[in-house]
C-alpha cells in the first residue's frame, strides 16, 4: 500500500512544523480511508501520484507505481477512464457500449505543468494532478464539472480474491443525480444510496432495494447544465450520492474492471443523445405495441381468453394486446402449450388477429429439467452445451416455476442463436411477442433466490475473448443477453417484421432489444404516486418503451384507484393491466358502467393521440430522447436558480414535448392543489382554453406560474403547451385500424410554434427503405393573423388522411378569413364548445400555407 505524496512545493513560505503536520494530516485520512476499506472487504491500495506520464494522439496514460490511468476521448464530449492498480488494463468488450462508441476516438491537445498533466478536446479539460492523482474535469469556460474528492481504493476480498474498487467525487450542493433505471425511489437521487445487483423482490415498495435491473448510467444535473457517467461493470456495484459522506457522491463494484464514461451535455436532452449513442437506442417498436394491453396471472384456458376479447370489442374498449402468462404452458414448462386448456392454439392466435388484437406469451428463461422426458427444449439444449454447470462441471439444477429446471448460458453466442429457435413454431402461428420474465434470474430453493454465485457459463462471441466466468461477473446481464437472444431469433425467424420483447430483468444497453416494466408491484395509491418517477428514470436510462402493472400486481385495487391508475397509464409508453393469480378481476369493466366510461374514456384519448405519440416514439428511436420524461429535461433554466423543476413538483411529467400531466401529488387525496407550469403559455387540453395563469410563490420564480386544480375522479389535468401542434385522428379499436375521418391538428399558439408526424405501415422494417411518411408543421400567430405551414410529405409511404381538420385555439375571432396557398377558402368558424377556431382543408402531399385573418 502507497499513500500520496504530500510535497507541496508551491507553499514555500509555510515553516517546517506546520508543513509536517499538514503532511501527517494529509497521511492519516489517506491511511484511514483506506483502513476502513480494509476492514470490510480485504487489502487495500491506491494510486496517489503521477510517476509518469505519456501522451496519446486522443488522450493520456499514467503511471502510478504498478497502477496505471487511462483515458480517451472518443468525442469531444465523450471520455472514457480506465484504471487498475496492476500494469494491466482490462479488455476493452463491453455488453453495454456499442462497439463502434468503444473504437470511436477523437485528437486531443495535451498538456503538461508542474501541478498537473492532461489534456484538451476543445469541449472538456482533463486534469490529473501529479501529487494525488486527483482527476477534475472542466468545461471549455474552466467550470468544474467532476473531481475526485479522494484517491480510488483497490481492494482484494480474503474469501474470493476478486479485486473491487471504489470511487469518490465531490458533490456540489446543488448537484441532482437521475437514472439508474426502475429504482424504488423518488426522480432526483441525491441523499440515496443503491445496490445494482438484479433481484425479483416481489412486493417491493418505496425504498426496497435493489430491484430487477441493473443501469449503471446516471445523469447529473446542476444549474441548468448536465453531465452522465456510465460505470461500465456487470459485477455487483454500488452508488452512493451523499448518504454516506454528505458532500461526496461514490460508486463502486466487487470485480471487475475500473471503467467509466464521462460525457457532457450541457443540455440533459445532449446527455440523453450521448448515452444513446453509446449504448444504443431501442429500435422503432411495432405500433401495436402502443395499443392498450390487457393481462392477468392467467387467463388460463382458450375460452377465458376468448371471452377477454370478446368483452374488449363488444364494449368498445380500444385494445391491442392480450398476454398470456404461465399457466398455458404444461406443468408450467416454457415452450409448451396445455391442450386441455387450449384445443386448438393456432386457431385461437387466427381469430384474435382477425379482431385485431395480437397475442403476447410468456417465455421465462429457465427450462425445466426433464431427462429421458422427449421435452426437445432440455434435450436440443443439452446436446448444445447451452446450460450452466456447477463448479464440479455438473448442470446447475434450481426450483422455478416447472420444478427442477437448469437455465441457458446466454454469455455464449451459439446459446442465444440456439434459444431464438424456440421461438419458431409459436411465431409461425402469428403470435406477436414475447415476454421474458423472472430473469434476474429468480430461482426458488436457493438462499440467495438466484443462481449461486459460484455456478459457471462461458463467454464466447464476438467481441470477448472466450473464457470461463461466474455468476459474480455475468448475473447482471443474463437478463440483457436473455432478451438479446429472443429479439435476434424473433428478427432471424421474420427479417422483415419488428420484434417485440418484454423483459424484466435487464442492464444497461438492454433497450436495444426489449421493453421493460417496473415488475410486481402492489396495488396501492403510493404505488401509484411511485411509478411516475421510476418510468421517468427509466426512461432517462435508456428504456423509453417501459410501463408498469396498471392497478398493481399484488392485491386487488379499490375501484377509485384502478380509475386514476388507468388515467395515468394512458399516458405511459407502455399501457398495461396485469394483476396476480387470487386477485379480485382487473379488466377496464370491473366496478360498474360509471368506472368503466371513465376508464374507456383515457384509453380513447391515447387512440387519438396516436399520430402524436408515434412521432414521439420514432424520435426516441433515433436520438434516444424518452417519451414520458422529467419537466427538466425540456426546461433546464425554469427555475431562478436553475434547479430541476421535478424537485417542487414531483407529481408533473411530461408526454413528448408539448403535454404536461399533472395528477394529484397524493392521488388518494381530495384537496385542491397547485400545478405549476414551466415558462410557456399552458393550454387546457380538455377544454382548449389558455389556463388562467398566478406567479408562483418563492423569491425570484416569477417565470413560473400556476393554477389551482380541484380533484375529481374523472378528470386527469393535462396541458398543452403554448407553440405546439398536436397531430391526432379519429377513434379506432386498434392501431391496425385505418382512422375514418380527417387527420386532426391542433394548434396552440406561441413562442416557436412547431410540430411534426411520422407514420408507416407499424409492422415492417420497410421505412428503413424509405417507406415512411414525414411531416413538419410551423405556425406563426399575432392577434389579427395566424400561418399555418405544413411542408412536402418526406417519405414514400402514403397519407391515411385525405383531409385535414386545423383546430386553433387561444384566438377568438367573431370573424375569420381563411386562405389556403394564396386563395380564398370558405368554411372557417369559431366553436364556443370547442374554445377554437375550425377548418377544414384537403391534404396535399406537396404541402401548403393556411392563412386566417380576422378584422
Amino acid at each position: 500500500m502507497r499513500f500520496r505524496n504530500t510535497m507541496i512545493r508551491e507553499v514555500s513560505s509555510v515553516s517546517r512544523f506546520p508543513r509536517l503536520l499538514m503532511l501527517v494530516s494529509i497521511f492519516m485520512i489517506c491511511a484511514l480511508s483506506c483502513l476502513a476499506i480494509r476492514d470490510a472487504r480485504g487489502q487495500c491500495s491506491e494510486l496517489t501520484r503521477v510517476d509518469s506520464a505519456h501522451a496519446l494522439p486522443s488522450g493520456i496514460e499514467i503511471q502510478s507505481g504498478p497502477g496505471i490511468l487511462r483515458v480517451l476521448a472518443l468525442r469531444s464530449d465523450v471520455l472514457r477512464f480506465t484504471m487498475s492498480d496492476t500494469g494491466q488494463l482490462p479488455t476493452e468488450g463491453s455488453w453495454a457500449v456499442l462497439e463502434s462508441a468503444r473504437l470511436a476516438r477523437t485528437p486531443v491537445t495535451p498538456f503538461s505543468n508542474p501541478g498537473a498533466v492532461g489534456f484538451d478536446t476543445g469541449m472538456l479539460k482533463v486534469s490529473v494532478a501529479r501529487s494525488t492523482m486527483a482527476i477534475t474535469v472542466t468545461d471549455a469556460s474552466g467550470h468544474v464539472l467532476m473531481q475526485d474528492a479522494s484517491p480510488v481504493h483497490f481492494y482484494k476480498s480474503d474469501a474470493e480474491g476478486d479485486t473491487g474498487f471504489m470511487v469518490w467525487k465531490k458533490m456540489p450542493h446543488d448537484e441532482h443525480y437521475f437514472g439508474l433505471g426502475g429504482k424504488a425511489a423518488p426522480l432526483d437521487h441525491r441523499g440515496w444510496q443503491f445496490t445494482m445487483w438484479n433481484t425479483d423482490h416481489p412486493g417491493w415498495f418505496r425504498g426496497t432495494d435493489p430491484l430487477y435491473k441493473d443501469v449503471p448510467y446516471f445523469m447529473a444535473f446542476r444549474a441548468g447544465k448536465a453531465y452522465g457517467l456510465l460505470l461500465d461493470n456487470t459485477w455487483r456495484s454500488t452508488f452512493d450520492f451523499g448518504k454516506e459522506r454528505r458532500n461526496e457522491f461514490s460508486f463502486g463494484a466487487e470485480g471487475g474492471p475500473l471503467r467509466y464514461y464521462f460525457f457532457y451535455g450541457p443540455t440533459p436532452k445532449q446527455v440523453e443523445e450521448e448515452y444513446a449513442w453509446l449504448t444504443g437506442t431501442m429500435p422503432l417498436p411495432p405500433k401495436w405495441s402502443l395499443g392498450y394491453q390487457q393481462s392477468r396471472w392467467s387467463y388460463g384456458t382458450e375460452a377465458e381468453v376468448r371471452s377477454i376479447a370478446d368483452h374488449l370489442r363488444k364494449d368498445r374498449i380500444p385494445a391491442d394486446v392480450i398476454y398470456m402468462d404461465i399457466d398455458y404452458q404444461v406443468h408450467n414448462r416454457p415452450f409448451t402449450v396445455d391442450q386441455q386448456k387450449f384445443p386448438d392454439f393456432p386457431a385461437l392466435v387466427q381469430d384474435l388477429a382477425k379482431k385485431k388484437i395480437h397475442l403476447v406469451m410468456i417465455t421465462d428463461l429457465h427450462i425445466a429439467y426433464l431427462p429421458g422426458q422427449n421435452y426437445m427444449p432440455f434435450i436440443t439444449g443439452e446436446e448444445g452445451n447451452h446450460f450452466l454447470h456447477n463448479p464440479n462441471g455438473s448442470l446447475f439444477v434450481g426450483d422455478v416455476w416447472p420444478g427442477p429446471a437448469v437455465f441457458p448460458d446466454f454469455t455464449q453466442q451459439s446459446t442465444r442463436q440456439w434459444w431464438g429457435t424456440l421461438y419458431k413454431q409459436f411465431y409461425s402461428y402469428g403470435v406477436g411477442g414475447f415476454w421474458n420474465d423472472m430473469n434476474e434470474p429468480s430461482v426458488f430453493n436457493t438462499p440467495s433466490k438466484t443462481i449461486p454465485l459460484d455456478v459457471v457459463g462461458q463467454i464466447k462471441g464476438p467481441g470477448f475473448a472466450t473464457r470461463m466466468a461466474t455468476q459474480r461477473e455475468i448475473h447482471n446481464i443474463m437478463g440483457i443477453e436473455n432478451s438479446r437472444a429472443t429479439f435476434d431469433g424473433l428478427l432471424a425467424l421474420k427479417p422483415n417484421q419488428r420484434p417485440f420483447v418484454l423483459t424484466r430483468s435487464s442492464f444497461a444497453g438492454g433497450q436495444r432489444y426489449a421493453a421493460t416494466w417496473t415488475g410486481d408491484n402492489s396495488s396501492s395509491w403510493s404505488q401509484l404516486r411511485l411509478s411516475t418517477p421510476m418510468l421517468e428514470n427509466l426512461g432517462l436510462s435508456g428504456f423509453y418503451m417501459a410501463g408498469d402493472d396498471i392497478g398493481g400486481f399484488a392485491g386487488s385495487p379499490q375501484m377509485d384507484l384502478l380509475t386514476k391508475w388507468m388515467e395515468v397509464g394512458a399516458f405511459n409508453p407502455i399501457d398495461r393491466d396485469h394483476t396476480e393469480k387470487g386477485s379480485n378481476p382487473q379488466e377496464p369493466w370491473v366496478g360498474g358502467p360509471q368506472q368503466e366510461a371513465i376508464r374507456r374514456h383515457y384509453i380513447d384519448t391515447r387512440y387519438r393521440l396516436l399520430p402524436y405519440f408515434y412521432t414521439e416514439v420514432e424520435e426516441a428511436s433515433r436520438t434516444g430522447i424518452p417519451v414520458m420524461r422529467p419537466l427538466f429535461l425540456d426546461f433546464p433554466d425554469a427555475t431562478a436558480d436553475k434547479h430541476p423543476l421535478d424537485d417542487d413538483v414531483p407529481n408533473e411529467f411530461l408526454f413528448g414535448p408539448d403535454l404536461l400531466i399533472a395528477p394529484a401529488r397524493y392521488p388518494d387525496e381530495v384537496q385542491n392543489y397547485e400545478v405549476t407550469f414551466p415558462p410557456e403559455p399552458w393550454y387546457d387540453f380538455w377544454t382548449g382554453k389558455e389556463v388562467a395563469q398566478s406567479p408562483a410563490a418563492g423569491p425570484g420564480e416569477d417565470a413560473l406560474q400556476t393554477t389551482i386544480v380541484t380533484p375529481a375522479l374523472d378528470v386527469l389535468p393535462v396541458f398543452a403547451k403554448g407553440g405546439s401542434v398536436i397531430p391526432m385522428q379519429a377513434l379506432v379499436q386498434s392501431t391496425e385500424q385505418a382512422p375514418d375521418g380527417p387527420l386532426e391538428l391542433r394548434v396552440y399558439p406561441g413562442p416557436n410554434c412547431h410540430g411534426s408526424l411520422y407514420d408507416d405501415d407499424g409492422v415492417s422494417l420497410s421505412y428503413e427503405r424509405g417507406d415512411y411518411l414525414r411531416v413538419a408543421y410551423t405556425c406563426e400567430s399575432s392577434p389579427r393573423q395566424i400561418t399555418l405551414r405544413i411542408s412536402a410529405q418526406q417519405g414514400s409511404y402514403p397519407a391515411w388522411w385525405k383531409k385535414i381538420q386545423v383546430s386553433i385555439f387561444g384566438w377568438h375571432p367573431e370573424q375569420v378569413q381563411a386562405e389556403l396557398d394564396g386563395k380564398p377558402i370558405a368554411g372557417a368558424k369559431y366553436d364556443p364548445e370547442q374554445a377554437s377556431v375550425e377548418v377544414e382543408i384537403p391534404q396535399n402531399a406537396n404541402g401548403e400555407t393556411l392563412t386566417l385573418r380576422t378584422e
